[in-house]
């Protein structure tokens, strides 16, 4: 096994086309199939389903390039800390739900690399998504959170993709709205406080979105809710419809401006057990890289000083 043939069997899973790979890798596709023929008569298994429409990756192939990734992504890390040649831009993304602590981070963390130097990408994306990018690799690292109730399925997926789960921080939950809300000035606000305004939640549109919702309390019967796919948009309906979301309370205001305001939520006896563990997530036993090791430290560094009554 070369590290030519992983390069193929990762660039053919990536477009889903040996033809459409050969032309990337610029190498004809008679040449690439053999190449992949034998690797899969090396390792033993069927890496791709062949179609008219197509290939996909076989369930042994997903979990054969999944593990290629990771170790042409070391190999690259290698090549780019010790080649004396001049080569192209090291790559840098970050995953996540959306945390404008975790955007207030990336900032920190472009300002001080040199970006002429660095192909920088951050996510704000599904929750299924942060997972799956960070398991390909397509991101070195995701940030999500672990509550009671979606802790034991998340932790399933993520074992079942060979990924870990690192505690950033443990908060209570507080409804996030906008400053001239009804709402805003009290010390706190329970369910039914809320009942009469739009409860806002970013769309999943995945089987089980109840277990990848970013809000907590996701399983209550609201009697009016609106889902968004955007901060920008889910901002905009708390000022338009004075509606609101329930997340952590830890808000950037140099990301989202001084316009917000977290309210600490409290349950019918104003007691405020709902606790959220924000972490981030990276591939088992691999060895980050340095730019990634400063992001966690920024993400650290930002939540130890932070505050949710800041934001009031």
């Amino acid at each position: 096994m070369t590290l030519q043939q992983l390069r193929y069997a990762i660039g053919i899973a990536k477009v889903g086309s040996f033809n459409k790979a050969a032309e990337a890798l610029f190498i004809s596709q008679p040449s690439l199939t053999a190449a992949i023929h034998d690797l899969e008569d090396e390792i033993g298994i069927v890496i791709f389903n062949r179609s008219s429409r197509g290939v996909t990756l076989t369930p042994e192939g997903e979990d054969f390039v999944a593990q290629a990734n990771q170790l042409y992504h070391h190999y690259e890390t290698v090549l780019e800390n010790y080649s004396k040649t001049e080569q192209k831009k090291k790559k840098f993304a970050v995953s996540t739900q959306h945390y404008s602590f975790a955007v207030k981070s990336f900032v920190d963390l472009v300002k001080r690399y040199n970006i002429d130097d660095y192909e920088f990408a951050i996510r704000e994306t599904k929750t299924k998504e942060v997972i799956d990018d960070v398991a390909s690799l397509k991101s070195e690292i995701g940030i999500l959170y672990l509550s009671e109730f979606n802790r034991k399925y998340i932790n399933y997926l993520l074992k079942e993709h060979d990924l870990e789960f690192h505690k950033l921080i443990d908060c209570h939950a507080y409804a996030y709205m906008w400053k001239d809300h009804p709402l805003a000035k009290k010390a706190s606000v329970n369910l039914e406080d809320l009942s009469q305004y739009p409860c806002l939640s970013f769309e999943q549109s995945e089987s089980g979105s109840y277990y990848f919702a970013e809000e907590i309390l996701s399983t209550n019967e609201y009697h009016k809710t609106i889902k968004a796919n955007d901060r920008a948009t889910m901002l905009n309906l708390m000022v338009g419809l004075n509606g609101y979301t329930l997340c952590s309370g830890i808000i950037s205001e140099e990301i989202n401006g001084s316009d917000y305001v977290a309210v600490p939520f409290k349950d019918a006896k104003g007691e405020d057990d709902r606790t959220m563990e924000i972490g981030y997530i990276t591939k088992k036993n691999f060895m980050l890289s340095t730019i990634c090791r400063f992001y966690i430290q920024e993400m650290e560094k930002y939540l130890q000083t932070y505050t949710p009554e800041r934001s009031r």
